[in-house]
Parts: C-alpha cells; structure tokens; sequence
C-alpha cells in the first residue's frame, strides 16, 4: 500500500486550526515511518524482562480458568448425574447440554470479542470476558430449580452457555495481547507459556475434584436412601454429592476473580495505538515506558497526533483477504483447529465416559451404592490426573522448550500425523483392548500419548499461528474466526459422540466408542492437509508477517486534537 489514495480520510480527529494540514509534507512520512519502525524494532529485539512474566500471567490465568471450567464438567456431569439424572446417570440429552452449552457461547464470544478487540482496543475489552465467566461459574454453583416450571440441568445450560461467552473473549485477547507485546525470539515459547496454563487447568479440576470426593468420603460411604433402607443393595442418599459438584465448579471463581485487577489495569498494545489509533507518537512513549519501567502513562493533555495508515473497514477487509494467500492462510488457521477440536473436545470432554468404557479402575456409573459411588468418582479423579500428568501438561511444555527452535507448522504437521496414527490403532484394537488388564493399561498408555501429542502439537499450534500471522487491524478478528472454527468442530463432536457413541448396543452402552476414534483419524488427517496452507511464523516480525508493505505504511499525519 502506498501513497496517500490506500488510507482512509481521518474522521472526527481534530481541526486544521490545531495543526494545518498543508504544513506537513513528504519528510513528515519518512520521519513518522522511521519512528514507527524503530518502536516496533524494540519491542521485536527487547530482552526478556519482568514485564513479559506479568502478561503471561495475567493471559496465562485466563486460560487456567478457561480449562478449569471446560473440562471440570466432565467429572460434574457424573456427580450430577447422581444428583438429577434417572437411574444416577444423565440423559445423552442432558448430558449433551450441559457439555456442548459451553462451546457454543464460547464460539459466540470469539467471534463477537475477536471483533471487538480490533474495534474498540484490547486493552478496553480485556477484562469484562472475566467478568462474565466469574458470574457465570458463580452463577453455575448456586443454581437450583423449582417445583415444576424450572429444571435445574436448564439452569446449568444458560449458566454455561453465558460462561462460554466469556471464555470466548479470552482467546483471541490472550493470543494478541501476549503477541504483540513479544519480542520476536521468544514470542512462541511467550504465547506457549500462556495457552500450557490450560493444562494446569485441566490437572486442577481433576486434584480438586479428588480432594472434594475424599472430603466427603465418610458422609457418602454412611449415606443413606430416605426412609433408611438397609442391605447389600442400598441406594445412596445423593445430598453430598450435591455438595460436591458446587464446590467443584465454584472454585474456578477464585483464579478468575484474582486476576481481574491486572487485566484492567494492563496497558494498551503499541501495535494497536500506532496501527488502528494511528497515534505514533504515543505508541512510541508506550514502548518506552513499558520496556523500562514496566508500566506505561497517558497524558490526558497530550496534542493527539492521527497518522494517515490503512484502517479497518469493510472493504478494506474484504481487499485483504480477497488476496489468495491471505484467505488461503484464514483457511489453513481455521480448518486446522476444526480438525483438531473434533479430537480435543470430543475425547477430553468425555474421557469419564472413556474410561469407564474400558473398565479403568472399576468405574460402573449407574450404580448407586455408597461405595460404587465413591469409588467411581474418586477413581474417575484419579484417571484424569494420571492423563493430565502423562499426557495434556508434559505437552504444552515440550512445545514450549521447541517452538522457537522447529516453528509452528513442523510441530502441527508432526502432530497430526501422530495422532492419526494413534486413532487409527486405538480405534481398531478397542474393543479387544477394553476386555483384559493389560489391554485397559496399553488403551490408557496410547490415551496418553494422544494427549501429549494433541497438545506438543496442533492444539498449541493452531493458537499461535492465528496471533502472529494478520495485520494488527485484524489480527483479533482473524483469531477470533480462526477459534470459532474449533469450537464448531467441538459442538459437531460433543453432538456426534453423544449420539453416536451406543450405536449397536443399549443406552450409555458405550458400544461404537471404537469406531469414533477412527472417524477421528480421519480428521486428523484432514488437519494435515489444512496445516499446508499455514505458513511458518518462527523468528519472523508481525509486521513481516502482515503480507503488507511496511516501508511505506504510515502516508503522513492526518491532522491532531489538543485535549
């Protein structure tokens, strides 16, 4: 883009009493590009400081809660079952709201704050997706129901839903914020660092879990059905383990509501100062500020000098991705995490199912004797730390010591390939592996390593690539469509699998559980191919990644504002 026909006349910035705008020539161009390049220079060649650990904390928490409470349901969802569900185990219906309700606003929440982080500024909107997923999980442990109008799974169904929302907005905020403040040498192993606390989620939902069922144990074990039935068939009394999924779900309020205060107060981006508020100078003293001191001030009396540079709009945006390897990249970012979601969720949501498909550790849902009960949650606790452990933690954590060494697209290709691979085993040996012991352990073993490789692969991949590889005035967009793709992919498994997965047996039969992770596979394979049309962002600037000329991207000062 050159010359000053590509920008967008300035609106509302000001009048040409404050500063005219014939007095500024070819030489205020050069000049404001220069300053531009040489800010962008630093924050691409900044060493890495303490500021860089505060926004990986305070995205990387986000991301904590996010997991926590996506995939702390899948364990819930058998307490509730206990609760509110016929013969103690949930309706495919209910269990299928109360799973894919989060999914579905969370695809709402990328694509609406995906938007609205190019429109309004990260900085504005980071924080209120927060909001929204602390009173949400609030909202979640203190639901009940009525007499006749109001069902409590309904209840749980809206709560989610909104959380979702929430945990939308998280994501491409996270992804951009954590990017843009990078320098370009360890910009993977930065965005690494704050999607891994997804994994430390996940392990905290499950410990967590574990230390409610072990809490209760004493009052689950001498429950008792009203009435004080007696004998070897007792049933439950499930009033405990009513107890027990509130706390369970409640408790992702905390990490939430402790971070709240450093998403408000985190500084706006210079890449979104400079490029979309197209106020060079003071990106410039932001990047200043930040790199030296940690922290950044606004002078509300400031001269607001506007910059003549491409700005969003619709035609610009339909100009950028009519170009075929813009779209072609949108394509490879979205179907990418569409394959890859189709796995992730469709397994990590289900994996209490899974496991007591395969008999791991003697889980028998539908069984309501005090200590089938106990022993069902607890060993279903137990079987996701072991899988988080093996698998989902160390993952995240081998791409991060890689990610800046290999780059993006071998780590996603390897990954897919992988776990192709693994499904396609799992897939045609399931049945006969679920019949013996060591079958179970080779089953669980092989669950593992498909949960390291999800994660040292396409599920940390497809995150990053979509944060570095758009112009800033749509990089929260892209995201945000790019993620919104996954969790299309997760609402398609979550209703596939809960509809698929008793084909040719009885109800919660579990019976065609093999051949979903052979449809899975096949996914994967697709992810292969979608991984080609990406390309490789490692050790690359975002503006060098943009496909945009940079030498001539600002046209000269639009005109200022005095305060």
């Amino acid at each position: 883009m050159t010359g000053t026909d590509s920008y967008a006349a300035d609106e509302g910035c000001g009048s040409s009493a404050d500063v005219p705008l014939s007095t500024f020539g070819r030489e205020d161009s050069i000049v404001l590009n220069s300053r531009r390049r040489a800010a962008l220079a630093e924050i691409d060649q900044a060493d890495f400081s303490w500021f860089h650990v505060k926004v990986c904390m305070v995205a990387g928490v986000g991301f904590f809660t996010d997991a926590y409470d996506i995939f702390g349901i899948g364990i819930a969802a058998t307490m509730l079952g206990y609760c509110y569900g016929p013969n103690g185990v949930l309706t495919n219906a209910q269990d299928l709201g109360i799973k894919v309700a989060t999914p579905v606003g969370t695809l709402i929440g990328q694509l609406l704050f995906g938007w609205l982080g190019d429109v309004f500024g990260r900085k504005r909107m980071y924080g209120i997706e927060l909001m929204i997923i602390i009173i949400a999980t609030f909202g979640q442990a203190l639901a009940g129901s009525g007499l006749r109008a109001v069902n409590i799974i309904g209840v749980l169904v809206v709560w989610r839903f909104i959380m979702g929302v929430g945990i939308g907005g998280d994501y491409p905020l996270s992804a951009v914020i954590s990017s843009e403040f990078s320098s370009t040498r360890i910009r993977g192993r930065m965005m690494t660092a704050v999607f891994a606390n997804q994994g430390w989620g996940q392990l905290t939902a499950s410990i967590i879990a574990l230390i409610v069922v072990t809490a209760y144990k004493t009052q689950v074990l001498h429950s008792v059905a009203p009435g004080g039935a007696t004998g070897p068939g007792i049933v439950t009394d499930t009033e405990w383990v009513d107890y027990m999924w509130r706390l369970l779900i409640g408790f992702g309020c905390v990490p939430g509501a402790v971070a709240l205060y450093f998403r408000l107060t985190i500084p706006e981006t210079p890449r979104f100062t400079m490029d979309v508020e197209r106020n060079v100078h003071q990106a410039a003293q932001d990047v200043e500020d930040f790199l030296t001191m940690g922290t950044y001030y606004v002078d509300p009396d400031a001269v607001v000098q506007r910059v003549q540079a491409p700005r969003a709009s619709r035609y610009d945006f339909g100009a950028y991705f009519a170009r075929r390897e813009n779209w072609l990249l949108l394509v490879g970012t979205a179907y990418s995490w569409f394959a890859l979601d189709i796995a992730f969720y469709g397994l990590g949501l289900n994996t209490p199912i899974v496991l007591e498909a395969i008999h791991f550790g003697g889980a028998t849902l539908g069984d309501l004797s005090p200590q089938a009960v106990y022993g069902t949650l607890r060993n279903l606790a137990v079987g996701n730390i072991i899988l988080s452990v093996a698998g989902l933690v160390p993952g995240y954590w081998a791409t991060f010591l890689l990610i800046d060494r290999w780059g993006r697209k071998p780590i996603q290709l390897m990954g897919f390939t992988v776990l192709a691979v693994l499904f396609i085993v799992m897939g045609s040996a399931f049945d006969k592996m679920r019949e013996t012991e060591p079958g179970t352990k080779a089953f669980v073993f092989l669950y593992c390593l498909a949960n390291f490789f999800m994660n040292f692969g396409p599920n940390t991949t497809t995150f990053i690539v979509p944060g570095e590889a758009f112009p800033t005035r749509y990089r929260s967009t892209a995201h945000g469509i790019s993620a919104a793709s996954g969790k299309l992919g997760a609402i398609i498994a979550q209703v596939g699998f809960a509809n698929l997965k008793d084909i040719g047996g009885g109800p919660n039969s579990n019976h065609f559980l093999g051949h979903l992770l052979q449809i899975l596979a096949f996914f994967m394979l697709t992810g292969v191919g979608s991984t080609l049309l990406i390309k490789e962002t490692k050790q690359k600037t975002l503006e060098d990644l943009s496909n945009e000329r940079q030498d001539s991207f600002v046209g000269g000062v639009s005109g200022a504002l005095r305060p």
